[in-house]
């Protein structure tokens, strides 16, 4: 109810009721004792209006105390919806930690959910929550993905946020920072750059360099750097013992290092590839299948006879049943049995 409107709503009934009485009822006066106290005669008229004016004030008060009851739970409402707003932003740059508390039971279940989401901006569509800041996100959001840098330091982003990872690779493929800054700066750039990054580096750069950053060295990363080994363009010469550094960054299981032997196999000196398999496979027993398909692959028939008879019964068998066909005069290529 507006207060103005009762109050002149007020005053005209009391008004009105004073005339009725003062004019239809009666125009005497009444002296009131209370306590002993003699007051002065007033009009019955305006002893008839005094109630009507207390109880005015009365409700006035009443609506005073729930107007301030609603006013502090809208200003709570408020409050949630601020805070949801927020843990919906967050929800659209993927953040990992969130915790909002809310007031209010609604937002409560709201917020819990959105606490627990990840959003997802849809480059497709114009934004438009009718909420600035939520349209803001997601505008930058879609800048990013087109391919465009953006400043992400004011929400505190953690280096391994994916939006964080694909700011930089904006970054970096834009010419903004090159890979030697990104490699030279460990801490300040996620381990995804850092990987996708050393991956680009070693396609063109000499050797020195690549071993300079190696602790950043993935599998893919090594078969480009394999693929070079004595290749037409962007060459590169390395001895056995810097390619066996190389490796030791990364965990390899038997499988990998058939599939380096097979990488080598079209560019590498034969003996320096046997060589190669030779001392791995007497520093790592996973290495042993690949210096098997090594020496097969290479037609080097004795020594792998030789190696083979040195293994148990149970191991290698692929490689035993590829020698028990070659013995039967069957030909058939290494590569169907690894």
């Amino acid at each position: 109810m507006y207060l103005k409107r009762y109050t002149i709503a007020s005053i005209l009934l009391m008004v009105i009721v004073g005339w009725y009485v003062y004019a239809f009822v009666t125009q005497g006066s009444f002296a009131i004792e209370f306590l002993g106290i003699q007051f002065p005669a007033m009009s019955i008229a305006v002893l008839v209006v005094i109630p009507l004016f207390v109880l005015y004030v009365a409700s006035l008060l009443h609506m005073g105390f729930y107007s301030l009851l609603g006013g502090l739970e809208s200003r709570k409402y408020d409050k949630d919806f601020d805070k949801y707003i927020d843990a919906v932003v967050e929800a659209y740059l993927g953040k990992q930690v969130r915790n909002h508390t809310y007031k209010t039971d609604r937002y409560k279940l709201l917020g819990g959910v959105m606490d627990n989401s990840v959003l997802m901006a849809n480059p497709t569509l114009k934004p438009d929550t009718a909420n600035n800041k939520i349209n803001e996100i997601i505008n930058l959001i879609n800048d990013m993905k087109v391919g465009k840098v953006v400043d992400l330091k004011k929400f505190n982003l953690k280096l391994t946020n994916q939006l964080v990872i694909l700011n930089q690779k904006n970054m970096y493929k834009n010419g903004d920072i090159s890979a030697e800054d990104i490699l030279s700066s460990k801490g300040k750039y996620s381990d995804a750059l850092f990987e996708e990054v050393y991956i680009d580096f070693v396609e063109t750069s000499p050797l020195y360099a690549i071993e300079n950053y190696k602790q950043h060295i993935s599998k893919e990363a090594l078969y480009k750097v394999l693929a070079r080994i004595n290749a037409d363009e962007h060459t590169l010469e390395i001895s056995n013992e810097s390619l066996i550094a190389l490796f030791e960054p990364l965990e390899l299981q038997s499988d990998d290092y058939i599939k380096i032997s097979s990488i080598l196999s079209k560019s590498m000196i034969p003996e320096q590839r046997m060589k190669l398999f030779e001392t791995l496979s007497e520093e790592n027993e996973d290495a042993t299948g690949a210096y098997l398909y090594t020496l097969f692959d290479l037609e080097m028939i004795s020594p792998a006879d030789e190696l083979l008879q040195n293994t148990q019964p149970n191991e290698y068998l692929n490689f035993k049943s590829y020698r028990a066909l070659k013995d039967c005069g069957k030909n058939f290529s290494i590569e169907l049995f690894v």
